[in-house]
């Protein structure tokens, strides 16, 4: 694997004394970093989507954490101020336990530090070999969808989903790729195509109202997605939009795969019912970059997740291993309960 080509880019930068971070609101058209010195700077880029991506904001909250250890904070209320940020990704929450955990048994700042660079560290290690997994269950020159961004942008590197489309096209397994352009705050088509085109992969954005149009033309043979809680049955909390284009594979025999590191799996929660589905202002659905769009008056719902059920995942990746066709019993045998 060309990692060299494939895996450049680094939105989560640990600068020694704050954390840069690369502002991701405004990508494509410009490359602005946020300096962040506290912990609450690092909640407001959270709850601003400056930095987004389940993985990409348990690592900066972790160093939040750190922040606020070198800054002297009251911890328990930097640790609440964080959790608070987002509430449907798990990994928020899991990041934030792991440094909580190292602050029970005594952690200095120095040791906080050190933990922080271990999870961004481990979630890199876990994106390259779920890279590995994720392509391998690819037959050879297949067309692939994919949903939101789930690359370097939402992770320490290399990307989830993205990941594994990096991974199958350096083997081969992937030649043409599409990307939902994932509205209202167009992940796919800012950061997703920003990532591809980048890369040199051969990538076409498609709007979201098109994805089964394209299923049913043949050109897909996988639909890709990450996520941002998996319950302990496989139900699966990803980017609204996602539960009907598993519907839509389903019905066009196309094939679903969700693609996470284990800290994302949430054995405490036993099904999708469960999980809350974080709803944002109605302001984002009606303005396109902060420019209104919709006549005055006018109201909108916006949740920013749904829930696909497991009975239409065909595979779930993790570092951990590949289980196909999820059940509570086979999340079990590779989770623990």
């Amino acid at each position: 694997m060309d990692f060299d080509r494939y895996d450049r880019i680094r939105a989560v930068q640990w600068q020694g004394d704050h954390l840069r971070l690369l502002d991701q609101r405004l990508l494509p058209q410009e490359e602005r970093w946020i300096d962040c010195r506290s912990a609450a700077d690092v909640t407001q880029a959270i709850k601003d989507l400056a930095v987004r991506g389940a993985p990409a904001i348990g690592i900066a909250a972790a160093w939040g954490v750190v922040l606020a250890a070198k800054q002297g904070e009251p911890l328990e209320s930097a640790l609440a101020l964080l959790r608070a940020a987002r509430p449907t990704a798990v990994n928020l929450m899991w990041a934030l336990d792991r440094m909580k955990a190292r602050i029970t048994a005594g952690a200095d700042a120095v040791a906080l530090e050190r933990e922080a660079q271990a999870i961004q560290d481990e979630d890199l290690a876990a994106n390259r070999h779920m890279g590995e997994l994720g392509a391998s269950l690819i037959a050879p020159h297949a067309g692939v969808l994919t949903h939101c961004n789930t690359g370097s942008l939402a992770t320490a590197g290399f990307g989830t989903a993205l990941g594994v489309i990096r991974a199958g096209v350096a083997s081969g397994r992937v030649e043409q790729v599409f990307a939902g352009e994932t509205r209202p705050w167009q992940q796919g088509a800012r950061l997703t195509m920003w990532e591809l085109v980048r890369d040199g992969i051969p990538a076409k954005l498609i709007a979201d109202s098109a994805a089964s149009h394209l299923m049913r033309s043949g050109a897909v043979q996988w639909v890709i997605v990450g996520a941002d809680r998996i319950a302990a049955n496989g139900d699966t909390a990803n980017k609204i939009g996602t539960y009907q284009l598993a519907i839509a594979a389903r019905h066009h025999g196309v094939k679903f795969m969700v693609v996470a590191p284990s800290s994302t799996v949430d054995m405490a929660t036993a099904s999708g019912e469960d999980i809350e589905i974080e709803l944002r202002e109605p302001a984002e659905l009606l303005a396109v970059a902060g420019r209104r769009t919709v006549v005055e008056g006018a109201e909108a719902w916006n949740p920013v997740f749904d829930v696909t059920p497991a009975d239409l995942i065909d595979a779930i990746v993790t570092e951990k291993g590949v289980i196909e066709r999820p059940t509570t019993k086979a999340m079990q045998a590779l989770f623990g309960s």
